[in-house]
């Protein structure tokens, strides 16, 4: 099955983007990293099922120096904790429960492991971080948007 892009919204209202663009200034100017941001980014696309978003924050997480294990396993983090620090266990796990908040909203237990973990800034810089990268994958998905060019 091949998908057609439906849409550019791009080409369509360049500003439309604005808003996100301001969004993720916010994100990369704060105190999480480069490496903890590209694995919410590619949880959440997991999650959401954006090829487009999960291709591209894949490749942001190798150029950040997230260990290709880490990448690797994330689908199933929890089966490998070992493997993650105390901090991206509580942002992958707040991470999944924003972006299925429908399920259960967010756990009592996952926001304490977030406040364990995090600064009250740092939550706020997380929290926009998720949900970020869900408008973004609702976008994509809905548009059905290439994929990014395969140039690392």
């Amino acid at each position: 099955m091949s998908l057609t892009q439906r849409i550019s919204l791009h080409d369509v209202d360049p500003d439309a983007y604005t808003p996100m663009y301001a969004m993720e200034k916010y994100v990369h100017a704060g105190t999480l990293g480069e490496p903890l941001l590209a694995l919410i980014k590619t949880r959440a696309s997991q999650i959401n099922g954006c090829a487009h978003c999960l291709d591209m924050h894949v490749r942001e997480a190798r150029k950040a120096g997230v260990d290709q294990r880490k990448v690797d396993v994330l689908a199933a983090w929890r089966e490998a904790p070992g493997l993650y620090s105390d901090r991206e266990l509580a942002a992958l796990a707040l991470t999944e429960q924003v972006t299925l908040i429908s399920r259960d909203g967010v756990s009592d237990a996952v926001w304490s492991g977030v406040v364990a973990a995090f600064s009250e800034k740092e939550i706020a810089q997380l929290l926009m971080a998720i949900s970020a990268i869900n408008v973004w994958n609702r976008l994509a998905v809905a548009t059905h948007q290439d994929l990014p060019d395969a140039t690392d």
